[in-house]
Parts: C-alpha cells; sequence; structure tokens
C-alpha cells in the first residue's frame, strides 16, 4: 500500500471515529448524561517530588469500581461487550477483527471500548499485535489494556479500551522524565527497553519503529514476568496494565507489571475503606473513586501504601 493511501485510510478511520463519538454522545442519553457528568467531576493532585497523582471522584465509576469479576458473578451476567446483549442504542465502528464503541461509562473526555468480535477470554499474549495496529489506526488515542485481574471489568471478553492521548500522567511524565527517571535495558537499533525508577511504581517502556521487534521485546518481558515468584498464583497470565501510544511513526508501549487486584483499603471497615480498585488508569496516575466521602478521605500516605500493595 502507498503511504498516501495508507494515511488517507488513517484519517478516514479517525473522522469515522470522531463522527461516531459525537453521533452517540448526542443520540444516546446515557452517553450524553454521563460524558456532561464529567465537567463536574471533582479532582486534586498529591505531590511526590518530580510527579503527582491525581485522585479523581467520578460517581458514574461505581459500575467497573464495584464490579465483581469472580468466576461465579461472571457466569450469571450477560456479556454486556457482546454485540447480541449491548444497548440498541449503542453502535459500533467495524475494525476487523474489533468494533469500535463509545464507553457510557467515561474517565475520559473521549472514551472508548474495541471488543473483539467473538467471545474470548481477556488474553494480550495472542493480540498485542493488534494493540499496535489499533494504536496507529487511533493515533489521537492512546489505547490501552487491563488484565484478566488487574481492572478488567469483563474479564470473560478480550478487549481494550481507548481515550484521550494526553490525560494520563505516567504518558506525559515519561516525556520529562526520561533522561532522569529511567534505565535503558535494552537496545537493537529498531527498539528500546527502559524501566522507570523513583516512580512510585514499576514501569517498563517499550519504544520501536518496528512492529514485529515491538512485539519481541513484549514478549520477552512477559516470560520475565510469567516466571517472576512475584507473578499472581493460578493466574491466566502475569498481572499487566498495558498502554501504547503511536507518534511521529513509532510506539511507545507502557508495561506495568502487578502483584495485587485490589489493595486493603477497597475491603476496610466502612470508616476507613477507599473504594478504589485500581487499573490502568490508576497504575498511569489518576486514581478513580466513585465514592465523595472516599475522595475527601485520602492522603497522600493512602496512596504510597495502595501503589505498593499493588504494584510489583
Amino acid at each position: 500500500m502507498k503511504q498516501n493511501d495508507s494515511k488517507h485510510i488513517l484519517q478516514t478511520i479517525n473522522l469515522n471515529i470522531k463522527h461516531l463519538f459525537h453521533e452517540q454522545v448526542s443520540n444516546w442519553e446515557l452517553a450524553r448524561v454521563n460524558f456532561a457528568g464529567l465537567a463536574t467531576v471533582k479532582s486534586k493532585s498529591f505531590s511526590f517530588g518530580d510527579v503527582e497523582v491525581k485522585v479523581q471522584f467520578n460517581p458514574g465509576r461505581i459500575i467497573s469500581s464495584g464490579a465483581k469479576t469472580d468466576a461465579k458473578s461472571i457466569a450469571a451476567r450477560p456479556c454486556f461487550l457482546c454485540a447480541a446483549k449491548r444497548p440498541q442504542e449503542q453502535t459500533a465502528i467495524d475494525f476487523g477483527d474489533y468494533e469500535i464503541l463509545v464507553n457510557p461509562f467515561p474517565i475520559f473526555p473521549d472514551h472508548f471500548t474495541i471488543p473483539r468480535k467473538e467471545h474470548v477470554p481477556q488474553q494480550i499474549l495472542p493480540y498485542f499485535a493488534d494493540m499496535l495496529q489499533l494504536a496507529v489506526a487511533m493515533d489521537d488515542y492512546l489505547v490501552f489494556y487491563n488484565g484478566p485481574q488487574c481492572g478488567a471489568s469483563a474479564p470473560d471478553h478480550m478487549h481494550f479500551q481507548a481515550g484521550t492521548k494526553d490525560f494520563l500522567p505516567l504518558v506525559n511524565d515519561y516525556k520529562r522524565l526520561k533522561r532522569t527517571h529511567t534505565d535503558l535495558l535494552s537496545d537493537n537499533g529498531k527498539t528500546q527497553v527502559y524501566r522507570l525508577k523513583n516512580y512510585l511504581r514499576t514501569a517498563y517502556v517499550i519504544e520501536s519503529v518496528d512492529l514485529e521487534s515491538a512485539k519481541l521485546a513484549f514478549e520477552n518481558l512477559y516470560a520475565q514476568f510469567s516466571s517472576s515468584p512475584l507473578s499472581a498464583i493460578n493466574a491466566t497470565e502475569p498481572m499487566l496494565n498495558i498502554v501504547c501510544t503511536y507518534e511521529n511513526d513509532h510506539w511507545t508501549v507502557f508495561v506495568i507489571p502487578r502483584k495485587a487486584f485490589r489493595p486493603l483499603q477497597y475491603t476496610a471497615p466502612e470508616n476507613e475503606q477507599l473504594l478504589i480498585s485500581p487499573a490502568t488508569v490508576e497504575m498511569c496516575g489518576v486514581l478513580i473513586t466513585p465514592m465523595e466521602a472516599h475522595f475527601e478521605r485520602i492522603t497522600k500516605n493512602d496512596i504510597e501504601s495502595i501503589f505498593e500493595q499493588v504494584s510489583i
């Protein structure tokens, strides 16, 4: 395919996505109300030296934050990502083996869910290249993945999400702190792998101009996480959150390994509870709680404790 043809196709996809978003927010009452509600979301920041962590009170996220993801609960409910079970008002853009949907329970100003058409379990290794291709097609956004034990509210149905590119602090922090807060682990000319340091939680970064080389770098990290004694017992895959962006003809992939699903604060007594269920957004620096009292209660020490419990 000629470069000009490829650019035209990508421009068309991005235009179609923007049209889908505006159509859904205009005509789907649930999406309209919840996206409008983002304007009144409360937010505050905590400083940790060179980085900040944001906390957001977003009552619309109670469905996700409070989701039961055990096997029994999953089996008892219809899959809301399967086409036959979605709301009638929810429309989609076809993208090969996937469909691009507007997420009606948003965190980002623009927020999408991207399920596979077939009902298969949430797993990243067979579909990592798909994530890279989605990032190219949706280069106005970032694409992310919640592992089945790392914040995915539908671990029974493989899906990605996408959102506003400059929303997650980790993505912006990396650009600002790369020289001072990273160690270079490998460089083959096409792909570099870094590890963030002094950042409250562990994160690896893959930068690449080549899809196959990026895929191999990820597979190497995945193998290391799989063999780690800190890997979750009986997990279907290593506990991971992943973010991918595509800019200036190269990918930047953030891989965040985990050791726990939720912190102790999630099930603490009512007067101490913090209903925060860390997924990619939280691990990238925006902690979401659907409870206003918890938003008011959270402290800097709580944030450090939550990251220490869930991050390797």
